[in-house]
């Protein structure tokens, strides 16, 4: 298949340190190029890919402080996008509501969605407006309203990226990795740390509209002892953090979409303790994987359970169902679905040589 992939722009892909959605779509447009189909990514000109790259700024706009308005940016690449339409089997959008009036616009070529984020208030009227195109969610329980959803797609990682740990460093850790925003729960990893008595190891970005919440909340806690704050960290950096942690926490208060700390903690072997909101339920096997629970004292009170977990049993559990493999699978049956009904409904003739 001939596929247009189309990325933020904000962060470069993959991404250099924190970026959930870049990472995602930097394994599944790889792996899509390894299986021998034509992938062209439409992203920031310093993304690293084995597809052909697109790009209309030569770096990530977020580290470039002359950019005022993204949302021109994001313009310049959708208009990139469906100008070249015609070129593609199936444009493949990880940019949210921006490319949804421009993707009812082309009939020629199908454009799928995957919602990585969640659904607000403003966001669902658009959503509405433009339910009858193709969308795939990330979880479950992301499917808060109604829309013509393909598939649900658990994001996927490499395995090989993660290396297992099968003990975790003495004395024991807490780790947290994360946005450092009031919704991803640092605050809350914190007060548990203090109450279990552990360590509490943070690392994350702090975006400048949660800058305000991070220097009164969190920086007066961090006390580089108990509480220890890394800064935003690479891959390698993130690995250690999580392999060596006793348990990671994911203390959210809002409704997830999927969380991608969690398999990437289990894939190193540490569990995970979590809120019950959004994916968890999906991702974390209670008991076996980790604990869900409903208040963060809770939290607190299943560390001790949290640390009898088999780190084996977390690492199978990201094998048999959070791999590139799988996620990848997932997305090419998609694709054939969606353009075997746009060639029965149009009797359109598509770009490529697709088998069904």
């Amino acid at each position: 298949m001939k596929i247009a992939q189309v990325a933020p722009l904000w962060e470069r892909v993959p991404p250099p340190n924190y970026g959930g959605i870049e990472l995602v779509v930097s394994r599944l447009t790889d792996e899509l190029v390894r299986r021998g189909h034509e992938v062209t990514l439409f992203a920031s000109g310093d993304s690293q890919t084995l597809a052909y790259l697109e790009a209309v700024y030569p770096q990530a706009l977020r580290l470039d402080p002359n950019i005022k308005e993204y949302a021109v940016y994001e313009m310049l690449e959708l208009s990139q996008v469906y100008q070249s339409a015609a070129q593609f089997d199936i444009i493949h959008s990880h940019v949210g509501i921006s490319a949804l009036p421009l993707a009812s616009l082309i009939t020629a070529t199908s454009t799928v969605h995957t919602l990585h984020n969640h659904f607000t208030r403003d966001n669902r009227h658009l959503f509405n407006h433009h339910k009858k195109q193709p969308y795939v969610s990330i979880s479950n329980s992301q499917r808060q309203i109604d829309l013509n959803y393909i598939d649900t797609i658990y994001n996927g990682i490499e395995l090989a990226d993660y290396p297992f740990v099968a003990q975790p460093s003495e004395p024991p850790y807490l780790a947290f990795l994360g946005r450092f925003s009031p919704e991803k729960g640092p605050q809350h990893a914190i007060a548990i740390a203090k109450q279990s008595g552990l360590r509490l190891k943070m690392a994350g970005k702090v975006d400048v509209q949660d800058s305000k919440f991070f220097e009164q909340e969190i920086a007066p806690l961090i006390d580089s002892q108990q509480i220890e704050y890394l800064g935003e960290i690479n891959h390698v950096e993130k690995t250690e953090l999580l392999g060596n942690a006793a348990i990671t926490l994911f203390p959210i208060s809002w409704q997830e979409p999927f969380g991608l700390v969690m398999i990437e903690s289990m894939a190193t072997g540490t569990p995970v303790i979590a809120m019950n909101f959004g994916s968890v339920p999906e991702v974390i096997v209670q008991g076996k994987t980790g604990f869900i629970c409903k208040s963060y004292a809770e939290m607190a009170a299943m560390i001790p359970l949290a640390l009898e977990l088999n780190r084996q049993t977390c690492r199978k559990h990201v094998e048999n169902n959070f791999s590139v493999s799988q996620m990848v699978n997932g997305y090419e049956a998609v694709y054939r679905q969606i353009i075997k009904d746009r060639i029965e409904s149009n009797g359109c003739i598509c770009a490529g040589n697709i088998q069904f």
